[in-house]
């Protein structure tokens, strides 16, 4: 496949990063030199410095030969328009990211008339994701899988001596459930049953929603669980506005601390429910003179991901039920699984995963990066012609970077092992590292699934 991503931010070079983790031929457009520099000595892609927007730009480009145009740009309207423009000059396929709550109730209207196939909004997506966590009872982040039925969890084992020096087959705790992988500082590593626990080992854990819950309840520090009715959010930008927006709708006592005040004045219109306290947020003793400690949740919204990250660190202290920061880039993952936090959200993976999802097809249910974006969990349908189809899993030799979580069939929920045999129209939990995506493709997705962008068009490696 051939892709074209203009503007290569933190969104623009994880999705540039993820493509070329799926063998597609990728191009960036950026008018900063800097910035193609950095992508030229870091990804296998070609590199344009230049304004996509040049419609001359695009013409040399043979804009016509790209399957998918991605346009990530800071600006709102300029990626609206060269998505528009591609399409017309005949690109395949367009997405474009549009950021501005004033556009989100226009969505479908500004897709259908402009042809853009897919509007995406990475502030909205990880509000979405944070309200979900923060709705569950229970503290250890997770992702939901075949209607609620199978989690993932990631659960960071400290210093517990139930786990710590111990082999993975002799811990009891992991009855029923599935290591799929271990993060051991910022690097994941597969395990298999001899594979000894170390200290602050991260370990992503898969299994039936109601063994999860055992796990988080006997393991998580939390004597019974709780719900969370009262969220204070630092930082009023589009993130924290879709957050409190969203959170104001589930029913919840939601005080926002802002720290510039005509935007205070512009969230009080928009969310009269809301509180909102001029101040800032990264002040603890601001946060002291709110009563930081009357509050279930904490959330870290801010512009600034070490500010987030340390203020989230900093209220655990008060004994906050949740304590969430949002950071957009990577230069924090080999030191945040090692923080007291509950749970770190990174945009540019929820959005490379919604990206991922959607191009993938009908076939695709979901697609979730966990561990810092170093693994890849997705849930699909077993189709008729794929590899798989009608095999015991003991006969696919699959790789040790690819593993199936759980099988759905029907309502019945199967840990598999080596006899499991896949059914046409299964529903398939399955985990893989990224160096393991193409063969992951090979076994489970088909080449005539016509709902799939990634099967419909030519591939270039």
């Amino acid at each position: 496949m051939k892709a074209l991503v203009v503007g290569a931010g933190k969104l623009g070079f994880k999705l540039a990063s993820a493509l070329v983790d799926e063998n597609c031929d990728v191009t960036v457009v950026d008018n900063d030199e800097s910035v193609i520099e950095n992508i030229l000595n870091t990804l296998d892609v070609l590199t344009i410095n230049a304004n996509a927007l040049d419609i001359e730009v695009l013409q040399e480009l043979d804009i016509s030969s790209y399957d998918v145009v991605l346009a990530t740009t800071t600006n709102d309207e300029a990626n609206v328009i060269l998505s528009t423009i591609s399409k017309k000059l005949g690109a395949k396929y367009a997405i474009a990211r549009v950021r501005d709550p004033e556009y989100k109730m226009h969505i479908e209207f500004i897709s259908k008339e402009l042809n853009i196939d897919k509007i995406i909004n990475p502030d909205n997506a990880a509000a979405r994701s944070i309200e979900k966590y923060l709705l569950k009872q229970y503290k250890l982040y997770s992702d939901s899988f075949a209607d609620g039925k199978i989690k993932l969890v990631e659960f960071n084992i400290g210093v517990d001596e139930d786990f710590v020096g111990k082999k993975v087959m002799d811990i009891k705790a992991f009855e029923n459930l599935l290591i799929t992988a271990i993060s051991r500082k910022g690097e994941a590593i597969v395990p298999n049953g001899n594979t000894l626990l170390c200290e602050n080992d991260v370990i992503l854990l898969g299994g039936k929603s109601e063994d999860i819950e055992k796990f988080d309840r006997e393991h998580s520090g939390v004597k019974k669980a709780k719900s969370i009715k009262k969220v204070l959010i630092v930082g009023a930008g589009k993130t924290g506005f879709y957050l409190a927006q969203n959170l104001l709708n589930d029913g919840l006592d939601v005080t926002i601390v802002e720290i510039d005040r005509q935007k205070c004045y512009e969230i009080k219109e928009k969310l009269p429910r809301a509180e909102i306290i001029n101040g800032d947020g990264t002040n603890l003793s601001v946060l002291e003179e709110e009563m930081i400690q009357t509050f279930d949740a904490f959330v870290a919204t801010t512009g600034i991901d070490e500010a987030n990250l340390l203020i989230a660190l900093v209220v655990k202290q008060f004994g906050i039920y949740k304590s969430v920061a949002k950071v957009s880039r990577t230069n924090y993952d080999s030191i945040q699984d090692r923080l007291d936090i509950d749970a770190v959200f990174n945009t540019s993976y929820i959005m490379a995963a919604e990206i991922l999802k959607h191009l993938r097809g009908g076939q695709a249910i979901s697609v979730n990066l966990l561990l810092n974006g170093q693994v890849e969990a997705t849930e699909l349908i077993i189709q008729k012609d794929a590899l798989v189809c009608n095999k015991k899993l003991k006969e696919l030799n699959l790789p040790a970077g690819i593993l199936i979580v759980a099988v759905v069939n029907g309502n019945k929920i199967i840990i598999p092992n080596g006899e499991t045999i896949l059914n046409e129209e299964d529903r398939v939990v399955l985990f893989n590292t990224h160096s393991e995506t193409s063969a992951m493709k090979k076994y489970f997705h088909i080449d005539n699934n016509k709902k799939s962008l990634f099967n419909k068009i030519r591939f270039t490696k």
